[in-house]
């Protein structure tokens, strides 16, 4: 590959950049003189002080100065994000502190590029100074490590400060393209605001301040029809760790006007997209989106994405199961009802323990110490006082009156031939703060933030790690995977928190692990269970499909056929993109070949 000291013009582009060296350990910053950037925490892998002061300085003047750099010093204020209303970003580590016990992953400095030509212009300088950089969008990320990099001494990239806008909307095909800052209630309210509700929806969460691109990149899934966000993705626009600007699918095919515009000089950036960007995710040939999904090989500044058309009308409902062992012939209802296309929205299914937390704290129900699950016989009374039983579906159908009558009767016929459940519509579900009620916002489309309210009171400084393994769809793999699941809880003194929620042919047992993250014991404790989780899974046969940024490498273990052949696929994959190692490296376990991955992988004693 042709070197060049100095990038070309970035007008064109494209950078060649020459491989480096090796990156070693971070570790705390020494405090120095006469220095004219501040001292970081942790400095990045292998650099001086001098060195990141020479960086920041290049880094400063790339993003357009200092009100877009911000370094990350020992004095920041590491818990003022903590108990707040989820209304203030911590961007600086992960608040719940997850992992900070085995690896405190924080970043040297926050830079927030303006443009794409900023992204090239930073990782000109990541490549030259072999300093990494950390993308984030929102940096969100609720209970997955938030906007901790994975290697200490990251530079991280906010790219939701400026980059925001939402480039393209068609009414008429139901589509949008974005930037990556672009959130849930964003474009919720753009559609209210211009009139548009009537017409189109945005799959949603109970927590809309979400990025579109973030979340799906991540792969999180939704409530409405819409829900398998990635499946809805189609074109994006990548930035590559050479700085390349490189267009996926339909975005590949140079638009008319845009071939004008490169004759001119435009950047490739603000090049007009193609008219089927959008509008066709596949394109010709071999299809790479999945690299930026999950992965570490490149930077996503646009995304275009299928909207859902608003539905004629929707009907929400819940079904309570009064039993613990109604699971798994509960499971063996949906089942067929899912694969036929009965059930519409995504499947809820939540533990009385999720449901209890969402109406007031632990302390309301039980007397039992935080190092201890709640008794059963507090379960009953729950069960009780909640007027619900040990298991809640909540669920919608959507369409015209009479499409949405003849589903209801089906789906109401097969959900109640378990003994003791309970039919309720929206109507028998009365108060604002009804978990009915708020699930219904978002499962029609609409952006909220209800729905995780009660991580902000269940414990004291109450903190969560999610876990989110797949099974069978069928009842007896689940009842197997919950009662592993529900012994190491116990094994822990954790309550299991539980969130089951079907997609495709699978079950996905969204494992919650609350604790108190000032509680160094009970922190502890859950950390041990997120590891042993993934570890006694593994042994079965099961696997993860998402989890926190300080579990990655252990899930990756995980995908261990013929000696882990696809993680070696992925990491030289991402050594031809990143010959330098400087973009997220580690991000979903795949660790370039300049870092010693014996070294730094999290978790060694539960891989293997």
């Amino acid at each position: 590959m042709t070197t060049a000291a100095v990038p070309p013009n970035l007008s064109s582009g494209h950078f060649w950049l020459g491989a480096g060296n090796g990156a070693k350990n971070g570790a705390p910053a020494q405090q120095q003189q006469q220095q004219d950037v501040e001292v970081p925490k942790i400095l990045p892998p292998g650099v001086t002080q001098a060195g990141f002061s020479k960086f920041a300085r290049r880094v400063i003047q790339a993003v357009g100065g200092d009100e877009n750099f911000t370094v990350i010093t020992a004095d920041c204020d590491f818990e003022g994000y903590e108990d707040d209303d989820f209304g203030r970003n911590c961007r600086t580590h992960d608040y719940y502190r997850s992992f900070d016990d085995e690896c405190e992953l924080v970043g040297s400095a926050l830079c927030h590029p303006r443009s794409v030509q900023d992204i090239q212009a930073v990782l000109a300088a990541c490549n030259e100074t072999k300093v990494p950089v950390w993308p984030i969008s929102t940096g969100r990320n609720l209970a997955y490590g938030g906007s901790a990099p994975r290697v200490p001494g990251s530079l991280v990239m906010i790219l939701s400060t400026h980059m925001n806008r939402i480039l393209h909307l068609d009414e008429t095909a139901c589509v949008c393209i974005v930037e990556p800052g672009v959130t849930f209630m964003q474009m919720s309210d753009y559609l209210r605001d211009r009139g548009l509700l009537d017409k189109i929806r945005v799959d949603s969460s109970g927590l809309g301040w979400g990025s579109m691109i973030g979340n799906a990149l991540d792969r999180g899934g939704g409530a409405s029809l819409y829900g398998d966000r990635w499946g809805k993705h189609s074109g994006m626009e990548v930035v590559l760790p050479n700085g390349e600007v490189a267009r996926m699918g339909m975005g590949a095919i140079q638009d008319p006007e845009g071939r004008k515009q490169a004759e001119q000089g435009v950047h490739p950036a603000d090049q007009k997209l193609n008219e089927c960007f959008a509008l066709f995710p596949y394109g010709w040939g071999p299809m790479n989106d999945g690299l930026f999904s999950q992965g570490n090989a490149g930077i996503v500044t646009k995304m275009g994405f299928w909207l859902m058309p608003a539905p004629q009308g929707m009907t929400p409902f819940s079904v309570t199961f009064e039993r613990e062992a109604d699971l798994a012939a509960l499971v063996d209802c949906i089942q067929p009802l899912d694969l036929n296309g009965t059930l519409q929205s995504s499947v809820s299914l939540r533990n009385l323990t999720l449901e209890a937390a969402h109406y007031g704290p632990r302390s309301s129900y039980t007397n039992a110490s935080h190092k201890e699950v709640i008794p059963e016989e507090d379960f009953e009374k729950m069960a009780k006082k909640l007027n619900t039983g040990r298991w809640r579906y909540i669920g919608a159908v959507f369409g015209s009156d009479k499409v949405r009558a003849a589903l209801i009767e089906d789906i109401k016929k097969e959900l109640t031939k378990v003994p003791g459940s309970k039919w309720a519509t929206l109507d028998e579900c009365p108060g604002e703060q009804n978990l009915v009620r708020v699930r219904a916002t978002y499962l029609q489309g609409i952006s909220s933030m209800g729905e995780f309210a009660w991580m902000k009171q269940w414990l004291p400084n109450c903190s969560v790690i999610m876990v989110a393994a797949i099974s069978r769809l069928e009842g007896k793999a689940v009842w197997e995977q919950y009662s592993l699941a529900k012994e190491l809880f116990a094994k822990a003194g954790i309550d299991y928190i539980s969130h089951y929620v079907a997609y495709f042919r699978t079950m996905h047992n969204v494992c919650i692990i609350p604790y108190d993250r000032k509680d160094k014991d009970m922190r502890g404790r859950a950390q041990w269970l997120g590891r042993t989780l993934i570890k006694e899974w593994k042994a079965r046969g099961w696997s993860v499909f998402r989890t926190h940024v300080g579990l990655m490498d252990q899930v990756a273990d995980a995908y261990d056929f013929n000696n882990g052949a696809l993680w070696k696929m992925h990491e030289e994959i991402h050594d031809t993109l990143d010959p330098n190692g400087i973009l997220a490296p580690g991000r979903g376990g795949v660790w370039p070949k300049c870092y010693d991955k014996d070294a730094w992988v999290m978790g060694k004693k539960y891989i293997g």
